[in-house]
């Protein structure tokens, strides 16, 4: 997916202030395992998905837990690193080779700065990451794992072609084995 297109459907911005935006991102490409963003660091960088899957995860009881996989056209981020400057929580692991769009935070703050039409989009962009970190969280209190599984089919099927089961059956909270009963239900 193009960078203009990824920005657009965030937010549309005016030509000039798009151009500016481009001018600050960098195509970048990363190796499959390769661990994109570290837990416990302030994270300087926003990426952009042109090609590839990834997962965040994070440590619990020295077990990883997978709470998001991202696709093409989907932003990955530290909310914590670029709101707060703190470090954040979370690992993000390239499940694929995967070619990204590299963004300096630091730039994009200046842009803020300079440019209303780029600080409305830096808003919705945040308004839509915490809109997707609410729906995860309102699923995985709300919904049964099988629920959660349908889904997952409905919305994401690729993610079944692409991901490992057991990273799948980790975001969706339960173990291999449960998801294979869960599957063999669905066929």
């Amino acid at each position: 997916m193009q960078i203009q297109q990824i920005l657009n459907q965030i937010y549309p911005l005016p030509e000039a202030s798009l151009a500016q935006l481009l001018a600050c991102i960098d195509e970048v490409s990363f190796p499959r395992k390769h661990l994109l963003l570290k837990a416990e660091t302030i994270e300087k960088k926003i990426y952009f998905i042109k090609k590839g899957i990834v997962r965040a995860y994070a440590y619990q009881n020295d077990t990883e837990i997978t709470f998001w996989f991202g696709k093409e056209g989907e932003t990955i981020i530290s909310m914590k690193s670029y709101v707060a400057n703190q470090p954040g929580y979370e690992n993000i692991e390239l499940l694929e080779d995967c070619q990204l769009y590299e963004l300096q935070t630091e730039k994009l703050q200046t842009l803020f700065e300079q440019d209303i039409h780029i600080a409305n989009w830096g808003r919705k962009f945040a308004e839509q990451e915490l809109i997707k970190t609410e729906e995860r969280l309102i699923a995985r209190q709300f919904s049964t794992a099988a629920e959660r599984y349908t889904d997952l089919i409905k919305n994401h099927s690729d993610l079944l072609r692409r991901v490992s089961l057991g990273y799948i059956a980790s975001y969706l909270g339960i173990t291999q084995v449960s998801l294979s009963r869960i599957r063999g239900e669905k066929r």
